[in-house]
């Protein structure tokens, strides 16, 4: 299976009627493996960040976490493997797998634990076949 069919078939999957509103596979370096079209552009000193907070958890807390410039809230996740942002009526799931980071941003009416299901399947999965 193609990274870009990962995005397409497992992360924007329906699940109980909703769906993320984009999602993206990334290298540890923030290279683009496959992401859907809502995708934004994410900046390296974001990647930075984000690597920095599974390295030292607690690291995004005091500024927040950012994906294509857009704040984000960092709220309860699990040190080392997950991410968790939230603003307004939406939000975002980071999972570390041992050579990607599986992202998944998602608008109400889907709901924080509908995206974390899904990032974090896909996310085991990846963990799971070595990835």
């Amino acid at each position: 299976m193609s990274w870009q069919a990962y995005v397409d078939e497992q992360l924007l999957c329906d699940i109980e009627g909703q769906r993320l509103t984009a999602a993206a596979i990334l290298g540890h370096d923030g290279s683009v493996w496959a992401q859907s079209d809502a995708f934004p552009q994410v900046k390296p000193e974001e990647i930075t960040g984000i690597m920095n907070d599974f390295d030292e958890p607690g690291y995004l807390a005091p500024t927040g976490l950012y994906l294509g410039g857009v704040k984000y809230m960092v709220i309860q996740g699990e040190p080392g493997a997950v991410i968790r942002g939230k603003k307004g009526a939406g939000g975002a799931t980071i999972k570390k797998t041992n050579l990607s980071l599986i992202i998944g941003l998602y608008e109400e009416p889907m709901t924080p634990g509908q995206c974390n299901i899904v990032v974090e399947r896909l996310g085991d999965y990846l963990l799971e076949m070595s990835f």
